[in-house]
């Protein structure tokens, strides 16, 4: 059958057969119906049971680890227990930063997940020590290139 170029009259009209296209959405439609039940619903997350004996427990810290303290009443910061200025005299806590993080550079002391040199710093403060104060130490810190830097809330029980 051919298809006429002549006048008005004698156009072509194209039609198109849907019938091929509805087979195939009907094949797709029931291949979802069957598929969405077959997948989970839900993510379970195992959490690992507690020691049944936690008395005898002896948990060593990590000698690496930098944990810069806030002492509410005094306003005093401490590395490691050790006094290092206050809140708002934070240099001398950047400088001895500086001198750490040099002598690990020098020894070679690296993270075991980076492999970069060993920079994390913990800042440990109660909740109601002021926001400005906390912001003081960590900018103190972010002085000396210390990364990545952790908050601690001291008072969880209260």
């Amino acid at each position: 059958m051919g298809m006429s170029t002549g006048g008005a009259h004698d156009e072509a009209t194209p039609h198109i057969n849907v019938t091929p296209l509805i087979d195939v959405l009907l094949v797709l439609l029931i291949i979802f119906m069957v598929i969405t039940p077959v997948k989970p619903s839900r993510f379970e997350a195992k959490v690992p049971a507690e020691p049944k004996d936690q008395q005898n427990i002896d948990v060593k810290p990590n000698p690496l680890t930098l944990v810069v303290s806030i002492n509410q009443a005094t306003r005093q910061i401490t590395l490691n227990n050790e006094p290092v200025g206050t809140v708002d005299e934070a240099e001398p806590l950047t400088n001895q930063l500086l001198e750490i993080f040099k002598q690990r550079e020098a020894n070679d002391v690296r993270s075991e997940v980076t492999n970069q040199i060993e920079k994390t710093i913990f800042i440990k403060s109660p909740t109601s020590v002021k926001y400005g104060d906390v912001v003081k130490v960590i900018d103190a810190v972010k002085a000396s290139g210390a990364q990545p830097i952790g908050l601690q809330i001291d008072d969880l029980n209260s």
